[in-house]
This record gives C-alpha cells, sequence and structure tokens, in this order.
C-alpha cells in the first residue's frame, strides 16, 4: 500500500489514461470567464500537467500555473509551455496580493481539502491572490449526488489503457466515510509488464452545495454559478454554447464565485 500515485507520479501516463485532445476542461473554463467577465491574469491552482493552463495562455491571458507534485510541473514546463509554473499546496499558498483576476480549480483539486481548517485555508489564498471582483471558477465531485445513491459504489470499476506497448489495468473501489465527509477511494494498478500489482489509497472532500455557498459567502465570495453541469466531465460533456443548468444534484458540481469582499 502506498499514498503515491502511478498517475500523478507519471504524468505521461496521467495524459495516456486521461487524453484531452479537444482541451474540452480549457475550453470550459475560458468559456466561464468570458460568460463572466474575468479579467486577464489566472492563476490554475492544482494543474496537473498544464495542458489546461497552456490553452488558457493559448486564449490570450497570463497565466500561472501550480501543483504540489513537482514531476507534474517538470512535465507541463517541456510539454505545455507558455504559462509560469510553480510548486504549491493548494490548502494555502502565498502569492502576491490582488495579483490574479480569477483563480481555476478544476477536476476536483479543490476537494484534496479534506478539513474545514484546509477549505479555510485554500479560500483565504484564493481571496489574498485575487483582485476585487475577481472570479473562482472550480468543478468537482458533488457531495449531493451521494445522498441515497449508491451506483458509484455498490462494485469496483475496471479501467485499462496501453502505453508504449504495456497494458495497465486499475480496479477502483469507492466508499463514503460519513463521520470524515470524505469519499474514499483503494485503487489496484497491474501491468502486464511483469512488476507486482501497487495499491493505492486517496480521499476526495464531499462537499454539498448548500455547504459551499456557505463558506464562499464567510470568505467574501458571491456566487454567480453553482450547478451540476453541462461540465468537462459530465455525461453528455459541455459543448460550445450550452448554459448552465439549473440543477446541483448530479455526481459533478461547477461553480463560479465573485470576491465581493476582499480583505
Amino acid at each position: 500500500m502506498t499514498n503515491a500515485n502511478l498517475l500523478t507520479d507519471n504524468p505521461v501516463l496521467y495524459e495516456a489514461r486521461f487524453p484531452d485532445e479537444a482541451r474540452l476542461a480549457g475550453r470550459w473554463a475560458e468559456d466561464c470567464l468570458r460568460r463572466y467577465g474575468a479579467g486577464p491574469r489566472v492563476l490554475d491552482i492544482g494543474c496537473g500537467t498544464g495542458r489546461d493552463a497552456a490553452y488558457l495562455h493559448g486564449a490570450g491571458r497570463t497565466v500561472v500555473g501550480s501543483d504540489l507534485s513537482e514531476a507534474m510541473l517538470e512535465h507541463a514546463r517541456v510539454h505545455h509551455p507558455g504559462p509560469e509554473y510553480f510548486r504549491a499546496d493548494l490548502r494555502g499558498f502565498d502569492l502576491a496580493e490582488r495579483s490574479f483576476d480569477a483563480v481555476v480549480c478544476l477536476d476536483s483539486a479543490l476537494l484534496y481539502c479534506h478539513t474545514n481548517d484546509e477549505l479555510d485555508g485554500f479560500l483565504s489564498s484564493c481571496r489574498r491572490s485575487l483582485a476585487p471582483g475577481g472570479l473562482l471558477v472550480a468543478e468537482m465531485r458533488n457531495g449531493a449526488f451521494f445522498l441515497g445513491r449508491t451506483e458509484l459504489l455498490d462494485s469496483p470499476s475496471v479501467n485499462g489503457f496501453t502505453w508504449q506497448g504495456i497494458t495497465y489495468r486499475s480496479t477502483t473501489t469507492l466508499h463514503v466515510d460519513r463521520a470524515a465527509q470524505l469519499l474514499r477511494r483503494t485503487r489496484v494498478w497491474t501491468a502486464d509488464d511483469g512488476s507486482p500489482p501497487v495499491e493505492q489509497r486517496s480521499a476526495w472532500r464531499l462537499i454539498f452545495p448548500q455547504e459551499l455557498r456557505h463558506v464562499l459567502a464567510v470568505h467574501g465570495f458571491e456566487v454567480l454559478a453553482l450547478h451540476d453541469g453541462p461540465g468537462p466531465r459530465t455525461e453528455p460533456p459541455w459543448r460550445e454554447g450550452d448554459s448552465p443548468a439549473a440543477t446541483a444534484d448530479a455526481d459533478r458540481l461547477h461553480v463560479v464565485a465573485a470576491l465581493r469582499h476582499p480583505i
């Protein structure tokens, strides 16, 4: 068992497992930024391999990408140049005050804030980094989906991909830790190159829509949009011209909030 992660520790494998040739996530984020009038300076926090940050850079924005994984950042600098990349922990980061017009946080990265203190640390950091009126755009799993629904919990999911002639397979089991309000994941990786199986464990915070509205308001944000889709990881996925839904109970949650009361 390990807390390491085969994909985030090996960015080329991550991009092989989760291809995004159409840059759907970056396009969705750019659409949100344009729809709600964000300025040009963007922080992509939890940027991963840098694909979305590079897309936003290509759209004409001045972009900084940050991540906790140095392996991801090294990959981003080589394969997705344009933004400035640096290492930072989203649970508490210190940048020049009022240096961004928007903070983008995609693919459930925000949910690595497991505790209230960590979530407060993230939002306090965003508040310091944003100019007045700046936007927070985030996309994540939706805690409300797991109220009475068990289809993602009932049986393991099995996925696979092939890279450089080696086939990798993952068996993933999810369970809800209600007391901690976490969605815990156990994933076992096997490969057909003879290497032994690797078991990995991780977790996401389960945040509910009304809870998210409250904590954002406490930190001086006004929610402009909060909905379950369409988005880059919904089914069907977001397409150009789509408007936000009026619901917030499917398995993904999307939020756009403006900083109204900076400190």
